[in-house]
């Protein structure tokens, strides 16, 4: 074998334990026994331990060292290049720091819980307090190269992204958010709201035959309820979560949808590239555009919103909408709301935005932990006018700080970036699409993603990944356009 062969089946070996750990993450968000957390944060503690020590092996830096990129194909130095990223990373965090940060995620996830339930941040401030200590530490061991500190955690999910880069992209994008949303919420024509109640058993058996309309491959794959649906897995084991609300279905079925396009994207990767570095997908970003463009540029689009329409008369009966372009509104009613994972596509960002701050302020020492719930009631009353009325419904919603995920956020305005130059493309290559969603037929548009980016993984970066699949390089004139467009035709503005 070469050392490129040597490197790879190690390589192999650290990415199916990687699998094992992320199962463990999995089954302790949905079947679990509540008893068993704390036992649970030591074996993912363990587990973190081992991968570090791969992830560092010295034997790692001499393969490094001693291949010659220049005798490999393009996937193979793409392996190389992940690999070396990933080396070099790790290398600079003790292996003490990375357990910790297991174990501390993991135990602070169960915090998350308890304080959401009892709507008490005070049973999650603790918890919280050591995470951001842990991942400020982490921050400093990586070095900012010349950044902030959060420009090492941001890295971690999107390679090449800087705070600075994401916050002017905010400051560009929100103006015209704001002035959108104004004139929606200003229109004589409001759309209905939905006023009734829907069985949430009928709701999962139709957002599992939703998850199949979308590609979603139940052989490689399964669906499970948990309290913040994510996905999980790559290559043949991808899984998915979903809730469900009797008084909002929509809830169950977009949240699935959104899980779908992630799942499916980690089922379209090729096969080839099963547990190797390319063999998921690029990043936060390019992940979230995949998920943000099947719930929303189709699921949400007045095609799609057709054949749902059907669909829901078909197992629920009446629920009080009249027809198909009442449904389309109804489904694209936008209002301000405290929940993020609800949100409409204009207020979406917003969300975003306001998390933005406030975890880079966290990082950076200029907001701490006991401060954190007064800055977020405070800024979510500025850019929502809505007074936070529990925490459940404020700074205790997402589980994404319980889990460490500092530098997470912005990645999912990045997608929505992505999403909307993606869907220009496709509109663009896919001149009959609105044909095949009003059918339920989502095969053209799933097939074009899986040509044109899906199968590729991690091939290349976040912006060439999504500028090869489109011909073009990522901006936000798609996005904001495609807003613009949807929205005053909508509301007849």
């Amino acid at each position: 074998m070469s050392e490129y062969d040597d490197l790879l089946a190690f390589e192999r070996g650290t990415r199916a334990l990687g699998e094992i750990s992320g199962r463990l993450g999995w089954d302790r968000e949905t079947v679990m026994p509540a008893a068993a957390a704390a036992q649970r944060a030591e074996e993912i503690a363990a587990i973190e331990s081992v991968l570090h020590a791969r992830r560092v092996d010295r034997r790692v830096g001499d393969w490094l060292a001693s291949i010659d990129a220049r005798d490999l194909g393009e996937a193979e130095r793409a392996n190389l290049r992940l690999i070396r990223r990933e080396f070099e990373r790790a290398s600079r965090v003790p292996a003490e720091l990375a357990t910790e940060i297991a174990r501390a995620t993991s135990l602070g996830r169960d915090d998350w819980l308890r304080a959401r339930a009892d709507e008490d941040f005070a049973e999650f401030k603790p918890a919280l307090e050591r995470i951001l200590r842990l991942r400020r530490e982490e921050a400093a061991a990586l070095g900012n190269h010349g950044g902030e500190p959060y420009d090492a955690l941001l890295d971690g999910y999107e390679s090449g992204a800087t705070a600075s880069g994401i916050a002017e992209m905010f400051v560009a994008m929100r103006p015209a958010l704001i002035a959108l949303i104004d004139r929606v919420l200003g229109a004589s024509h409001q759309p209905k709201r939905l006023d009734h109640t829907f069985d949430q058993d009928v709701q999962v058996r139709l957002s599992r035959e939703i998850a199949g309309t979308f590609g979603y491959d139940f052989s490689r794959g399964r669906i499970d309820r948990s309290v913040h649906p994510f996905s999980s897995g790559s290559g043949m084991d991808v899984r998915i979560t979903m809730r469900s609300d009797p008084r909002d279905p929509f809830n169950c079925i977009y949240s699935t949808i959104h899980e779908t396009g992630h799942g499916a994207y980690e089922q379209g990767v090729s096969e080839k590239y099963l547990l190797t570095p390319i063999g998921q997908g690029a990043s936060m970003g390019v992940h979230e555009s995949q998920s943000r463009l099947y719930e929303n540029q189709m699921g949400r689009s007045r095609a799609f919103t057709a054949y749902l329409f059907g669909r829901m008369w078909g197992v629920f009966g009446d629920f009080g909408i009249a027809d198909a372009d009442a449904f389309y509104g109804t489904v694209n009613r936008v209002a301000p709301g405290y929940i993020r994972t609800e949100a409409d596509e204009l207020h979406y960002n917003l969300h975003i935005m306001m998390r933005f701050d406030l975890e880079r302020d966290l990082v950076s020492g200029a907001l701490e932990v006991n401060e954190l719930p007064e800055a977020w009631n405070s800024r979510f009353q500025a850019d929502f006018g809505m007074s936070v009325d529990c925490p459940s419904n404020g700074v205790l919603q997402d589980i994404h700080w319980a889990a460490g995920l500092f530098g997470y956020f912005p990645t999912y305005t990045l997608g929505n970036v992505y999403a909307g130059c993606l869907y220009e493309a496709m509109r663009r290559d896919l001149p009959g699409l609105d044909g095949h969603l009003s059918n339920g037929d989502t095969a053209p548009a799933t097939g074009w993603l899986r040509e044109n980016l899906q199968r590729h993984g991690r091939l290349r970066g976040p912006v060439d990944t999504v500028a090869m699949a489109c011909g073009f390089t990522p901006m936000t004139k798609p996005l904001l356009s495609y807003l613009e467009e949807k929205f005053t035709d909508l509301y007849r503005l």
